[in-house]
């Protein structure tokens, strides 16, 4: 087939794909209204992880799965906007990593609010100001965010979806710059330890809130640089002087999804919840024979202080499974009596 009739299918095949999408949005609006008449949510993250999920089942090439995905997020996003925009609380500002997860999750057509701290985006969305919000849980490389985990403690919301995100750390500075010190979030020096030790010995390392507010000091003088994403380069008009700088390829970060009602069952289901043992021998022993002999798989447990008193400890779980399953009602009844307190922080997609 000549150019100019492969031109001219693509211009064929460019007029349906408008239409579909035209139809698409119209239904997505009806919808929306449906749903704001029975006081539901607008964003549904099982309903999205179903549709994508069937998505690249069905994709048989050449785009890759990931190509697939991105694209229907957009579309997702954009028709879901089409009644009306939700409204996204992120630890900020503009090009943090949680910027970026909220985008990956949420598309670019929505309203993001951009927040000064963790303690922030879930005070937003517990007054009504963002409908959901995002922020860190923990890394591949070093562990648990405990500031994210502490907020559950006392806070009603509910997570109700999880995004993970590759992380690459560069090294951006004003060009021309000889960095004195170099800023960054307190938990991304780690991740860079063999990299700063061996090309940056003798500079500073300064914690700043976010990558983002580190690149926005690193852009007021040749004497500062930072670590973050390349993103941030564009925004704060920064050279990448180095890339790919953390110590593991495989640097990951996970990020929950906040709001005030998690999700429904789909299928590929996870549930987070904290709890706090009784004081007596084998009592995380008993508490983990629950969900052994339930047949429910553990992804994660971190321990954290309790605040309340001394040596007192509360447990943070992920686990496989629905909190509306027969086997995790089975758990809670289980837990009750080997626990002092158990507190279910929502169910939610697993993400792939």
């Amino acid at each position: 087939m000549s150019l100019d009739k492969l031109r001219k299918e693509i211009d064929r095949i460019d007029e349906k794909v408008l239409q579909f999408l035209n139809r698409r949005a119209a239904n997505a609006v009806k919808i929306s209204r449906i749903k704001r008449g029975q006081g539901l949510n607008g964003y549904s993250a099982e309903r999205e992880t179903a549709i994508l999920g069937r998505l690249r089942n069905l994709n048989r090439g050449p785009l890759g799965a990931c190509d697939v995905e991105n694209i229907f997020r957009e579309v997702l996003s954009v028709c879901r906007s089409a009644d009306r925009k939700l409204s996204v609380a992120y630890l900020g500002p503009q090009g943090t990593f949680t910027h970026q997860a909220a985008i990956k999750k949420f598309g670019k057509k929505i309203n993001y609010i951009s927040s000064g701290g963790i303690s922030d985006v879930f005070e937003k969305v517990e007054r009504g100001e963002a409908d959901y919000g995002v922020v860190p849980i923990e890394n591949s490389t070093e562990g648990a965010i405990t500031y994210t985990q502490d907020m559950f403690f006392d806070s009603p919301l509910k997570i109700c979806a999880e995004i993970t995100l590759g992380v690459s750390q560069c090294l951006m500075a004003i060009p021309g710059a000889k960095p004195k010190k170099v800023y960054s979030k307190p938990e991304v020096f780690p991740q860079c330890r063999l990299w700063l030790a061996a090309n940056l010995s003798g500079v500073e390392l300064v914690p700043a809130s976010s990558t983002a507010a580190a690149a926005k000091l690193a852009a007021k003088s040749r004497a500062f640089a930072c670590i973050g994403s390349k993103v941030l380069a564009d925004i704060y008009r920064l050279k990448v002087m180095a890339s790919a700088i953390e110590d593991s390829s495989n640097n990951m970060t996970r990020f929950l999804v906040i709001a005030k009602d998690d999700s429904k069952a789909c299928g590929r289901d996870k549930t987070s919840l904290l709890f706090s043992v009784k004081d007596k021998v084998g009592a995380l022993h008993d508490v983990l024979a629950v969900f052994k002999s339930n047949k429910v798989n553990l992804t994660r447990i971190e321990s954290r202080p309790s605040r309340k008193k001394a040596w007192d400890y509360y447990f943070f779980v992920d686990c496989s499974s629905h909190r509306e399953s027969a086997a995790f009602k089975k758990i809670l009844a289980g837990l009750d009596q080997h626990c002092v307190f158990v507190k279910v922080l929502g169910s939610y997609p697993r993400e792939n």
